[in-house]
């Protein structure tokens, strides 16, 4: 199973935008991203939607950013991306009579149900300005140039 790249790709994004003096082309954002700027377009109407960034046509346009990296938390990016399953793995559905399968498939729902809202704290909990400061203890600013124009 292909693992949904969504979270992380825009909290990349999000973040070179709180360092970045105005906007960002989604030209821009797909070549950071070796992306299809048309997939990022798509993708940041989401965050659009959820009211965390804005875009401008024409000459100077782009996307920006309208709150800042201490007021947006993963939790919020997670739900603005469409909530992408957190789990790859999941119950069976092969033999729906089975008891067998139906206990399994209970056991394994209330398990993950758990471990999700456990996450969705802890998402809650971390801001896109706490990993930027992570990022800037422990990584150096040539890395943030080789991955951005910012």
């Amino acid at each position: 199973m292909r693992q949904d790249s969504r979270l992380s790709r825009m909290l990349h994004v999000l973040i070179h935008m709180g360092r970045h003096n105005g906007a960002m082309t989604s030209d821009m954002i797909a070549s950071m991203l070796d992306a299809n700027p048309v997939v990022i377009r798509r993708t940041m109407a989401g965050l659009r939607e959820s009211g965390y960034v804005r875009s401008e046509k024409g000459h100077g346009g782009g996307w920006t950013l309208t709150r800042s990296l201490e007021e947006l938390t993963l939790l919020d990016i997670h739900r603005a991306v469409g909530e992408p399953s957190i789990f790859a793995v999941g119950p069976a559905y092969d033999m729906p009579g089975c008891p067998i399968e139906k206990a399994v498939n209970e056991t394994l729902k209330a398990v993950f149900d758990d471990a999700e809202q456990l996450l969705m704290k802890r998402f809650a909990g971390v801001t896109l300005a706490d990993i930027a400061a992570s990022f800037q203890a422990t990584g150096d600013a040539g890395e943030a140039q080789r991955c951005s124009s910012s």
